[in-house]
Order: structure tokens, then sequence, then C-alpha cells
């Protein structure tokens, strides 16, 4: 038995969640959220919130039940408060910048990475030096893919720690030559 699945997903006030066969709506302040859940899972609204159930025993159905369960809470979480994901940037003269819609970052190239940024998605540059980017939206799968793309450029390396980082996050630093 899953402990995470058993669990129903509570929803909160000002927030609408629909049942239609397999597939689950969430609506509320910030949007409309839709996940389809798998086959071998029966989803159902009672007064406690969502319920996730499988519908056999089997190992494929046992599987899925707790992460379709965590999917339907992220989109409840997406539509009241958002997903916000930070990025810094290391290194001398690195910096970004929002050119209309998309991100232009210079970061050490001989040319401008230039990133579009998808719909849903909001992106601010900020600090002193612009080496703070902040990716937010409602879809927690949407804002992770955006920031791992925008760090996918220049991963910070282990010898100057010079890139792109998510804050917060530790670089195993190695020592250089030996003479």
């Amino acid at each position: 038995m899953s402990r995470i699945g058993k669990k129903p997903v509570p929803v909160p006030t000002g927030v609408t969640a629909t049942v239609s066969g397999q597939q689950v709506k969430i609506k509320g302040p910030k949007g409309e959220l839709s996940f389809t859940l798998p086959e071998n899972l029966k989803v159902d609204k009672t007064a406690d919130g969502v319920e996730v159930e499988p519908r056999d025993d089997s190992k494929q159905a046992r599987a899925m039940w707790g992460m379709s369960r965590t999917m339907v809470a992220n989109l409840i979480k997406g539509v009241t408060d958002g997903y916000s994901q930070v990025l810094e940037i290391q290194g001398v003269g690195f910096r970004a910048a929002m050119k209309g819609k998309d991100l232009q970052l210079q970061i050490g190239f001989s040319h401008e990475v230039l990133h579009p940024i998808p719909g849903g998605i909001e992106v601010k540059v900020s600090g002193a030096k612009q080496e703070i980017i902040t990716v937010s939206g409602i879809s927690k799968q949407m804002v992770g893919q955006v920031a791992s793309d925008i760090r996918s450029y220049r991963p910070p390396e282990p010898y100057q720690g010079k890139g792109i980082r998510y804050q917060g996050e530790y670089i195993f630093r190695k020592e250089g030559k030996k003479k």
C-alpha cells in the first residue's frame, strides 16, 4: 500500500476540482491545469478532496498510485501558490537580461545566448550585476524544465565554480594541477 497514495488531496477554498473519467481539472486563482491519470487507477472527488485508488493489485497500478496522487497535489499547489526556481550566475562578466520575451545570457561565449520563454512561464532578472534569474509559473514541470534548460547552457564547473547554478546548490570543488 502506498502511504502517499492513501491520503486524499484536500481541495482548498477558492479552488474547484472536476473529475471526468481519468481527467482531473483544477481551476484556481492563478489559472487552470489538468492531468490525465493512467487507466489502471481510478479517481473520485469526495468530501475529503480528490482520492486516487488502484483498480487492481498489479505492480504497475501500485507504482503509479503515489505518483498520480502527487501530480494532483502539485496541480492544486500550482493554481493556488505557484512554483518558482531561482538560478544564480557566477563568473566575471556573466549576466542576464530580458530582451523582449526572450532571456539574453552573456555567459562567456563569443555570442549572446537567447533563450525563448514559453507561454505560462514568467522570468525575472535581478541583482546588482543582473546575476539572479527567477523562473516562476503554475506548472511545476514547466518551471523545472525551463530552469534546467537555462542551466544547461553553462553548468557550473568544478575548478573555478563559474556557470549557472540553482540557488543553494553545492558545487564540489576540485583542486587544480600541481607542479
